[in-house]
């Protein structure tokens, strides 16, 4: 199972999913019917007010919930053949993740922090401090290595977030309010990371956001109104 397309056509295909919460008089119907598909190396913003759905959709695509109803593909794979072994894979290996309230463990170093996901596939210490080391320098935070996550600004804590997202060379980031906690010059900072890694590595960018301006960034827009899709927009001088 591949999930990079070399033809920068769909990685991921969402058809008609459906994803509800509660029974009865209380069932909320979170997606109804939503169609997506993301290119390998493309970047896409999730756009959408709170409670539109986006969010949703984007757990969905990466696999850390399941939908009630319709398709989701992951390169030719249909994910809900997929094994457990397999999505946790996919999960490890593939995708990178960053959201909003950074999660990370406060009183940990930073290079404890971004090796988290290392040391739960089993890599060795040697080999994950080294990777850890490469990932932090990569984002100007390498003297930052054994201070611990507490002591670090909102901006350090997401560079920290988005290094662990990198330690496994993703083909793919999940990025869910990335700015969302920040400034609006660290925000603009922490932006120009992400579209760098999506420029210079290739890296495909799901984007969830409510920020016009950080959705203008994105290669293509995909807005998300009570659960149901309501247009997509390509964007010129995305990433730039």
């Amino acid at each position: 199972m591949n999930v990079v397309s070399p033809d920068n056509g769909p990685i991921l295909v969402a058809r008609d999913i459906r994803k509800s919460y509660g029974r009865g008089a209380a069932r909320f119907d979170a997606l109804d019917g939503v169609s997506l598909e993301v290119r390998s190396g493309e970047s896409i913003a999730i756009v959408g007010k709170s409670g539109s759905g986006k969010s949703t959709l984007m757990h969905l695509l990466a696999l850390l919930d399941q939908p009630d109803g319709g398709t989701l593909l992951v390169g030719d794979s249909d994910a809900g053949n997929l094994s457990v072994r397999q999505l946790n894979r996919l999960r490890s290996e593939d995708f990178g993740f960053v959201f909003q309230q950074f999660f990370l463990t406060a009183n940990e170093t930073v290079l404890e922090n971004v090796v988290l996901p290392l040391k739960i596939a089993g890599v060795g210490l040697r080999e994950r401090k080294t990777r850890g080391m490469a990932v932090l320098k990569q984002l100007d935070m390498s003297d930052k290595a054994k201070s611990k996550a507490v002591t670090l600004s909102g901006g350090q804590k997401q560079r920290v977030a988005i290094a662990r997202a990198l330690i496994n060379n993703p083909k793919v980031i999940f990025a869910d309010e990335p700015t969302g906690n920040l400034d609006t010059v660290t925000g603009a900072l922490v932006e120009d990371i992400l579209f760098t890694l999506n420029r210079e590595q290739g890296i495909t960018l799901v984007i969830v956001t409510h920020d016009p301006d950080l959705a203008a960034r994105c290669d293509r827009q995909f807005f998300i109104r009570d659960g149901r899709a309501v247009r997509s927009l390509e964007t010129q001088g995305a990433s730039a």
